[in-house]
């Protein structure tokens, strides 16, 4: 099945297409997930033998959806004891099979700096 994520207007929106349509699943609040339109169903298997980092943009009953550069990632959420929070910038890393997330601290700039 593809799905997707739209996120504009401050509201996120899970779809899956259904005979050519995209059909809305669920909708509500973006928190801090940027603007954009996510194909999540391009997202590939997540190698358990790298550390992804990279921004969590969805997460569903069965699977973590996270942005790492400009592919997607899914990490299996049976392998989470707690999910990172969607929008968060996370470096995921698995020991022993399980995934083990930590947040990454934002850059924060002020311009520029002399």
């Amino acid at each position: 099945m593809k799905q997707r994520l739209l996120v504009m207007n401050g509201q996120r929106i899970v779809q899956h297409e259904q005979e050519g349509q995209w059909q809305n699943d669920k909708v509500d609040r973006a928190g801090t997930v940027k603007p954009g339109i996510y194909n999540l169903y391009l997202a590939s298997q997540a190698d358990k033998n790298k550390t992804h980092d990279g921004v969590i943009l969805y997460a569903d009953k069965e699977s973590v959806f996270q942005q790492v550069g400009k592919s997607f990632i899914k990490h299996a959420r049976s392998d989470f004891d707690k999910v990172p929070e969607s929008g968060s910038n996370a470096s995921i890393r698995y020991d022993q099979g399980r995934a083990v997330a930590s947040v990454l601290a934002a850059h924060l700039s002020r311009g520029l700096s002399r």
